[in-house]
């Protein structure tokens, strides 16, 4: 197997697990602070206080359509909507984490074995680190800016 094939692979893998169990761990309705006020707003397409976040509203009201009406799971589905952003997220972030690691490593260009595993291990560790730190798994499942911020920023 090629080594992008493989760095393909892993990240859709660390991704598909962070987003599963962003998933699984999803607040079920409105949570505190700013999340109510998002959800309305992406609901019903209007504007959130200052300064705005139209690219999270329009993507919200992609998710809000999910609730095929059903009223009770809008903001269920909403908040699932920041768990597939936060999944993604983390599959930037082992490739980007691979990206350098490859760069730092593999530096005479006859990559071994050993390299790889560093350099898969390191993406791997940091990934996964990371999707299960408190304060981003706290943000991958309630329904507010900040997956969406990390999506960008990845």
């Amino acid at each position: 197997m090629t080594y992008n094939r493989l760095n393909s692979l892993l990240g859709f893998a660390c991704g598909l697990i962070a987003t599963c169990v962003y998933i699984a761990t999803v607040e079920k309705t409105v949570s505190w602070w700013d999340c109510g006020e998002f959800i309305a707003c992406a609901y019903k397409l209007e504007v959130a206080h200052q300064p705005g976040a139209p690219l999270f509203l329009l993507i919200q009201n992609i998710f809000s359509n999910l609730a095929l009406g059903n009223k009770g799971q809008i903001a269920y589905w909403m908040n699932i909507g920041s768990a597939v952003c936060s999944g993604i997220t983390v599959t930037f972030l082992f490739w980007t984490i691979t990206a350098i690691a490859k760069k730092l490593l593999n530096k005479d260009k006859q990559a071994s074995l050993s390299t790889y595993l560093q350099i898969f291990g390191a993406g791997v560790v940091g990934a996964m680190a990371f999707s299960f730190s408190d304060s981003f798994w706290y943000s991958a499942v309630e329904s507010e800016v900040y997956a969406m911020s990390s999506l960008c920023t990845a």
